[in-house]
């Protein structure tokens, strides 16, 4: 396999600002490397979404893990939203996609999917949201050591999304109801311009979209960063069928995107160079803040704490109609592939806080709401 064919390749598509963009239909890497031999390199589809904690994917591809595994990974163009992921998944046109919450009305509308592993979050505890912060504008008063400050404001969340979810926990810890507030639908990209117009006097949103802001809005500042509010969850998703077809495959799939993940948690400047060069518009002074947030989260293990964080997402979106109560988390979860892993190569998960003993599972594992509550910290 020519690991410098890929590097090739990847500085040709990084001469030009909107790197994957530049690269339309997908970027491959030393296809056919291994000519029809028996040892010619398994093909796989992967896509994910342009956003700074599902790099590992892109990363992994340029650093020539997924090689290593004897794997040519093809990258579909990065999607703008999960729910595209989710779709062209169902459709046939990659075999993993890394999706959050997105997954649990996909699923309950009938997508077939299995989550495989984790591209962010925590197997060692319930809640972790390091990627996400509150912006205020200058005028409003907010004090993030005070957050009953909150009170009246008009507060920009993406209605049933993650940073939805962490204002909803931001509330309940301070002893407010969503009815004390203004939310106001505000994807993302629209924020910095929201705050500053005035239309919101609060933007809660993931990481990079914090400093960006921040940046672009006079007066505006970060006033309050993670705390535990809620789980944050990420997975790497593929099909049942898939994942029964080609066992050794997902494994070594996982292998490489758990080797990326080492990789960026031990070298977070060098894995914000390669932000810069696979998240179109990513300055690098933005990159290396974010990532110091983001290789917090990178922890590709499951445990029971990964069950309890979708179970208590999936219950905060039914509670405010996003999507339908009582949804079963054991169907989604398939846990093999990543536990041989975490088996067959210890050391790639190492230098991660220690799963408590009585959160670890093994294949077959059925989650138990209380069960998990007792063996996950919060």
């Amino acid at each position: 396999m020519l690991r410098v064919k890929r590097h090739l390749a990847v500085v040709a598509c990084s001469g030009i600002v909107s790197l994957l963009a530049g690269c339309s239909g997908g970027s491959t890497v030393d296809d056919d490397a291994g000519g029809g031999g028996a040892d010619a390199p398994t093909k796989v589809s992967a896509g994910y979404v342009s956003a700074i904690d599902q790099l590992g994917l892109p990363a992994g591809v340029e650093a020539g893990y997924f090689d290593d595994q004897n794997l040519n990974v093809k990258l579909a163009d990065p999607f703008p939203t999960g729910v595209d992921a989710l779709n062209a998944l169902q459709a046939g046109q990659v075999d993993f996609v890394q999706v959050g919450t997105p997954a649990i009305a996909a699923a309950q509308k009938g997508l077939d999917l299995v989550l495989v592993g984790n591209y962010t979050g925590s197997a060692s505890r319930l809640s972790i949201d390091d990627t996400m912060a509150v912006v205020a504008s200058g005028k409003s008063g907010v004090d993030g050591k005070n957050l009953t400050t909150l009170r009246g404001k008009r507060i920009g969340v993406s209605e049933g999304s993650i940073n939805h979810l962490y204002l909803l926990g931001l509330l309940e810890k301070t002893g407010l109801k969503a009815s004390d507030v203004k939310i106001v639908n505000t994807e993302p990209p629209d924020m910095a311009v929201a705050l500053r117009s005035g239309g919101i006097d609060v933007a809660i949103v993931w990481d990079p979209f914090p400093i960006t802001i921040a940046q672009q809005v006079d007066g505006a500042r970060e006033v309050l960063r993670g705390g535990g509010h809620i789980p944050f969850v990420g997975y790497l998703v593929t099909t049942p069928k898939y994942a029964q077809e080609h066992p050794d495959v997902v494994s070594r799939f996982l292998t490489a995107r758990a080797t990326a993940d080492q990789w960026m948690r031990q070298n977070p400047d060098k894995a914000a160079d390669a932000a810069t060069r696979w998240l179109p518009g990513t300055k690098k002074e933005v990159a290396v803040e974010a990532m110091k947030h983001n290789v917090k989260q990178l922890d590709p293990r499951f445990s029971a704490c990964n069950y309890l964080a979708l179970d208590t997402v999936a219950r905060l979106l039914a509670a405010q109609g996003k999507v339908k109560a009582g949804f079963d988390v054991n169907k989604l979860f398939r846990p093999g592939p990543i536990l041989k892993v975490m088996a067959g190569d210890p050391k790639l998960f190492q230098d991660l806080p220690a799963t408590p003993a009585s959160a670890r599972i093994q294949d077959g594992y059925t989650f138990e709401r209380t069960a998990a509550e007792k063996a996950c910290p919060s």
